[in-house]
């Protein structure tokens, strides 16, 4: 925007010419030199203005942003003028902007000597504006500085013959010098002298008073530090790669951000070019890389949107030979420019065609290639492309480059290890996982785990466990604390439960152990001095699918959701206990009988818990989503996942485990009680084989006889009165409980050749798939499960 000030437009001759070469404006000053009115000459060609018999026959071509010469104008009443004439390129680059003083301007000489002492003998470069803003004198150094001789440019104003965007501002602080009689230093960074290159200035201005104190013009001094500024610049971009580079552990990420750094401070395309790593994990090749070298883009930025300069597009692979600049590079450990005093831009093209032609088309003409090495080990390759900026990579730019890059490796190694950590942990995160949940009788289910975003892989587990008489226990668990440590912990406590649960032990007596374990895996910890306490939470459940009644014990874990078969979804009601570690407080387990076709929902924190959410909103979202599972289990994993989670990932790991209740019907399920009697065994073993008839399972009658007639006579030799048999009869197995008073467990042993007892169990064991006891309030049960597929 032009500055507001008291000058007089007539005093100069100003026209702007399109890139067409069409007159667009033209000045009153214009009007008075040649005659023309504007509405005469405005949007005719500036070319009929020229005089067709002086030789000049066309505008000349200028080749940089200025141009200055002698052209014969044509003068409305037919003559012929030489007129001096500077043009500016304007910052549209579509326009040119020509100006001329006018002759008989009054030119007030300035032979006072101590102001001609001034000009003349200061080393600084000065100039003197008049009270109208138009100059007055320059001194040589001046001169030299615009380029341009002071009886060219005399009586022009300043936003004339420099730069526009920073001449104009120049010019608003004349005024405001002129104005207040106080001076002012500003800093520039404008073309000087025609050159293409601009340099940063600092301009003094300071009002020049006669004797009577009025201010009667001011005096500019001009001072070169771009030195110092770039060497600003410079810091600046260092400071500022430090806070933005590295911003996370993501290789992809910290590439961008350095590509991002350099464009447009540096360079006007960089490329980011990166070693894969290797196959198998371990640390990449220390050794310098050999051509061909293969390079995948890792990332790219341009000055133009979509980086259209970009021959390779981010992921894909390119290989480069040993003539490329990414490769000699690579190879030679060093930063190498093109062109330099041994390479030019047309050798290293020779290789590929495309980047030729596009090299060409966009006009490149320098590259800089650094190595993006770290830790003595070499990740892959920035190159930095010049197509707008004008100059050559210097020195500064070489050593600016490679600090920044430098400080950016170490960032991109870090992600690298940190990715390769995460997989490691991740990898055994789901290898301490279930692989696949177990098809049972009394429900189905379905899981989900997701590692956290940014935090890495955690804690979290699920778990389905097929217990005896077709019980299945279901626990969903947290560890405190997120890698490879908190996974291994995990699959500590999985095992752990596992085991537990395999004893059937109530849910509040397994939390209990589990606790007792969790205090001293934290001990053990505290004593090696590495991993401090271990913490973790846990919900477990058994749902007995005679019966229909869960129970469940959580020990600072979330609580479940049910959703009935006909009802809304709803939270349990738990007692919290205490988180696992703590040691020496109680649990408590709860019972709940659940209908058939109920939905229990069991989940890790990280599903609920958001940055920005209410936690109410995350329970009332869980809720809602649960809804779903009317329509498919794996369904309702992925609705509630889609609408509890944010966009870029949890920031905490889930676990998710969906259980759909299933009943067993009467008709599947036989009792007898059984009389102290050893004498009533074999109408016992008579009455399970007519049921096995019933059923259509003869095939199964003699091993089912035998296995009813060893554990019914343990129960009567060994055990106490009521005893009880029971048959559970599933669509793949059989099984048999007998139960009774004694808290007493029977061991499997081998029997010695001569004693007469201690086979039945052996037996047993030989002849079902599973065995085993478990106590109950009453007394204990001891169970067999026959596979019948195996009877066929």
């Amino acid at each position: 925007m032009s500055p507001v000030h008291p000058v007089e437009e007539a005093a100069t001759a100003r026209a702007v010419i399109d890139e067409n070469g069409t007159l667009v404006r033209w000045s009153e000053g214009a009007h008075r030199l040649l005659g023309y009115a504007p509405e005469e000459v405005e949007g005719r060609p500036a070319a009929d203005l020229l005089d067709p018999g002086s030789g000049d026959a066309a505008l000349p071509e200028p080749t940089s942003n200025r141009w200055s010469g002698t052209l014969s104008l044509r003068h409305r009443d037919g003559r012929t003028l030489s007129v001096w004439l500077l043009a500016h390129r304007r910052e549209t680059k579509s326009e040119w902007l020509l100006v001329t003083p006018l002759e008989g301007e009054d030119r007030r000489a300035y032979d006072d000597p101590l102001i001609r002492a001034v000009l003349t003998q200061s080393p600084c470069a000065m100039a003197i504006y008049d009270e109208r803003l138009r100059l007055y004198g320059i001194n040589d150094a001046m001169a030299e500085v615009i380029g341009l001789p002071e009886a060219r440019i005399r009586g022009l104003r300043i936003s004339e013959i420099g730069d526009q965007r920073e001449s104009e501002r120049l010019e608003e602080n004349l005024y405001g010098v002129l104005v207040s009689g106080e001076g002012r230093d500003v800093e520039v960074y404008m073309r000087s002298g025609g050159k293409d290159r601009a340099h940063a200035w600092m301009a003094r201005i300071a009002p020049l008073t006669d004797a009577d104190g009025r201010v009667r013009g001011v005096c500019l001094a001009a001072h070169d530090f771009t030195e110092q500024y770039r060497a600003r610049e410079r810091l600046q971009l260092v400071n500022e790669a430090s806070v933005r580079i590295g911003s996370t552990l993501d290789v992809t990420r910290t590439a961008q951000e350095l590509a991002d750094v350099f464009v447009p401070a540096v360079a006007d395309f960089v490329s980011v070019d990166l070693l894969d790593p290797p196959e198998h994990g371990g640390e990449p090749d220390s050794e310098l890389p050999t051509a061909p070298v293969t390079l995948r883009r890792a990332a790219h930025r341009s000055v133009n949107p979509g980086s259209p300069e970009a021959v390779v597009m981010l992921g894909e692979v390119d290989v480069y030979p040993a003539a490329s600049p990414q490769a000699d590079s690579l190879i030679a450990g060093r930063t190498i420019v093109v062109p330099d005093a041994n390479n030019t831009m047309e050798e290293w093209l020779t290789w590929d065609e495309r980047r030729r032609e596009r090299v060409a088309k966009l006009g490149v003409h320098a590259t800089m290639s650094v190595p993006i090495r770290a830790r003595g080990q070499t990740l892959g390759v920035a190159v930095l492309t010049r197509f707008r900026q004008p100059g050559p990579f210097t020195s500064d730019d070489v050593l600016l480059a490679e600090e920044v890059t430098a400080r950016a490796a170490v960032c991109i190694d870090n992600a690298r290890r940190f990715s390769r950590e995460r997989q490691t942990a991740l990898a055994l995160q789901r290898s301490l996982l279930p692989q696949s949940l177990p098809r049972t009788a009394a429900m189905d289910a379905a899981s989900r785990y997701l590692p956290a975003a940014r935090a890495g892989v955690g804690g979290d587990w699920f778990d389905v466990i097929p217990l005896s008489g077709l019980r299945v226990a279901m626990v969903v668990g947290d560890v405190v604390g997120h890698g490879i440590q908190a996974s291994a912990t995990m699959g500590r406590l999985r095992t752990a439960v596992r085991t537990l649960a395999d004893i059937d032990l109530a849910p509040d007596e397994l939390l209990t152990h589990l606790d007792d374990l969790v205090v001293r895996l934290s001990e053990e910890a505290g004593a090696e001095g590495t991993t401090g306490e271990v913490g973790a939470t846990c919900l477990y459940a058994v749902y007995d699918p005679l019966s229909r009644r869960c129970t469940l014990a959580r020990a600072g874990h979330p609580p479940p959701y049910i959703a009935p078969p006909d009802g809304p979804p709803r939270q349990l009601e738990l007692p919290a206990g205490p988180p696992l570690g703590l040691g020496g407080l109680p649990f408590e387990s709860v019972e709940f009988e659940l209908r058939e076709g109920t939905v229990l929902a069991l989940y890790t924190n990280g599903l609920i818990e958001s940055r920005g959410r209410e936690l109410d909103v995350g329970h009332q979202l869980l809720s809602r989503a649960l809804e779903q599972s009317s329509h498919s289990l794996e369904w309702a994993c992925h609705a509630i996942l889609q609408a509890l989670l944010p966009v870029g990932g949890a920031q905490d790991d889930v676990a998710l485990l969906l259980a759909r209740t299933r009943g067993l019907a009467p008709s599947q399920v036989a009792t007898w009680d059984i009389p102290a009697d050893p004498a009533l065994v074999a109408p016992i073993r008579k009455q399970v084989a007519d049921q096995l008839d019933v059923r259509g399972l003869s095939e199964a009658t003699f091993t089912a006889e035998l296995v009813v007639s060893e554990l019914v006579t343990n129960a009567i030799r060994y055990g106490e009165p009521p005893i009880r048999l029971r048959l559970i009869h599933d669509a793949a197995t059989l099984i048999f409980e007998v139960s009774d008073s004694s808290h007493t467990a029977p061991h499997l042993r081998r029997a010695k050749a001569y004693d007469e007892g201690g086979r039945g169990l052996l037996l047993v064991a030989q002849l079902t798939q599973r065995w085993g006891s478990r106590h109950t309030p009453d007394g204990k049960t001891i169970w067999a499960e026959l596979t019948l597929a195996g009877e066929d």
